[in-house]
């Protein structure tokens, strides 16, 4: 018997499948590609080329977008700070699931807070969560304005908007840093196929 949280009384019960016959059954190893960065930074277009390139390699990915996840398991929570942390946490969660059963989880959310996303880190195991930082600077973000969501933060109609009255803090120590310098230019599918590189490199698609 076990207590975690609020839970009591629960015990954790084992399949005899496992992690590594779901992998082996897929042929690639689950992991969690977390894509963060400012809104209109990319981080749903990457995930999109990133998803479909994999697709064509015949490889089992899900996206955990952080809009679509609010229409449905996080629409009770709001944008407030202590909201935005549980948000996360959730993802989180859900993305070690899916990495569990073998697939490559892709997390496409601004997750603006250090502490959050390394949270959501030390629910894998080491190696398996890959952060990808979306490092495109805030005016050229703003300029693209995708959703309209900057002009109404600077209008005041949009209260704790990143970038703008809420801070986002960068990633110290990620995995893979897009567009990378030199390359401001790249295209969905070119930094698609560097992360690509990147799993295969570490072994995450084969078995």
């Amino acid at each position: 018997m076990a207590t975690n949280g609020k839970a009591t009384n629960i015990v954790w019960h084992k399949s005899s499948v496992g992690k590594l016959h779901r992998q082996e059954l897929l042929q690639q190893k689950g992991c969690v590609i977390w894509i963060t960065g400012l809104s209109g930074s990319g981080k749903s277009t990457l995930a999109c080329a990133l998803c479909q390139a994999l697709y064509s390699r015949g490889k089992l990915t899900y996206i955990l977008d952080g809009d679509n996840v609010r229409h449905g398991l996080n629409r009770d929570l709001s944008f407030k700070a202590e909201d935005r942390a549980e948000n996360i946490r959730r993802i989180g969660e859900v993305a070690k699931l899916f990495a569990d059963a073998g697939l490559i989880c892709i997390a496409s959310v601004i997750s603006p807070y250090r502490r959050d996303r390394d949270a959501c880190r030390t629910l894998l195991p080491e190696g398996d969560f890959i952060e990808v930082f979306m490092d495109v600077p805030l005016q050229i973000c703003e300029s693209r304005d995708p959703k309209g969501l900057y002009k109404l933060a600077r209008a005041g109609k949009i209260k704790g908007f990143t970038g703008i009255d809420d801070p986002y803090e960068p990633p110290l120590n990620c995995e893979l840093v897009l567009p990378q310098k030199g390359n401001n230019y790249a295209s969905p599918c070119e930094m698609a196929e560097t992360v690509i590189s990147f799993l295969e490199e570490k072994g995450f698609l084969q078995a």
